[in-house]
């Protein structure tokens, strides 16, 4: 018997990454889930992963959740493949960088866009689906969100993840009286493979962070994915508006 038994789980971005290992976890606890990405190639191959472990999803590609009329109609058809929605779990986030007076401010409203009206898009488009149901809202933050850093010029970033941690406190309240739940997990650096030349050959100022973490190494997405497989599950039925750090202790030596 799955966690996620009988669940109806939306998922965005799941063309790799952290997207596919929630799409791959979420079908093995028994959600009937959906997903997209931009990509279609890679959504395919998430696809034939899920189903090839006996899982169910249906995908949709190309999607641009950034979108906010396209990742609409998604939500729309997605909740009406599967008879409902459950969980919308919003993964899906391109990222820019660059110092405050290098960056393009082209640049800083994409950044906006993609990380942080993203999720509003979706959210707005599924608010309906999710009142019905009682659902849960599930939202990738970062700790980016939370605090500053020096490795990295990262204010589009930062202040876009911000953006999302407060919206998810603020989709609680709201959601509260019609039994929605909301929840934000934000992760410390995820080795992916986006990511992984990063931690082959790290620069100085990011292995010395990463020497600090108390639990002595990076994360995966498992470990981004299990939590929010707890906290999507009715197991966390009385847990909304948090903002579940999974860093492996770095954020608690600032």
């Amino acid at each position: 018997m799955g966690r996620l038994d009988g669940k109806a789980a939306l998922i965005t971005g799941i063309g790799g990454g952290m997207g596919r290992e929630a799409a791959l976890r979420f079908a093995a606890e028994g959600a009937r889930v959906a997903g997209c990405d931009l990509n279609a190639e890679a959504l395919e191959e998430t696809v034939r992963l899920v189903r090839e472990a006996g899982g169910e999803i249906v995908g949709s590609a190309p999607v641009d959740a950034g979108d906010g009329d396209a990742v609409a109609g998604w939500i729309d058809d997605a909740a009406s493949a599967l008879g409902g929605l459950d969980i919308l779990y919003n993964n899906a986030s391109i990222q820019r960088f660059g110092p405050i007076d290098e960056l393009p401010v082209e640049d800083w409203d994409f950044a906006i866009r993609m990380e942080l009206s993203i999720v509003f898009y979706a959210v707005r488009a599924a608010w309906k689906h999710l009142k019905r149901s009682g659902g849960v809202i599930v939202n990738i933050g970062s700790i980016a969100g939370t605090r500053g850093v020096e490795f990295m010029p990262q204010n589009a970033h930062g202040a876009a993840k911000a953006g999302v941690i407060n919206l998810t406190q603020q989709l609680a309240v709201e959601g509260g009286p019609h039994g929605i739940r909301a929840v934000c997990i934000s992760p410390g650096f995820i080795e992916t493979p986006a990511t992984r030349f990063l931690v082959e050959d790290p620069p100085p100022p990011l292995k010395a962070t990463w020497d600090r973490i108390p639990l002595r190494r990076v994360g995966q997405p498992a470990d981004v994915v299990s939590a929010a497989v707890f906290l999507a599950s009715d197991e966390a039925s009385w847990i909304t508006g948090v903002n579940l750090v999974v860093d492996g202790g770095g954020s608690v030596l600032g």
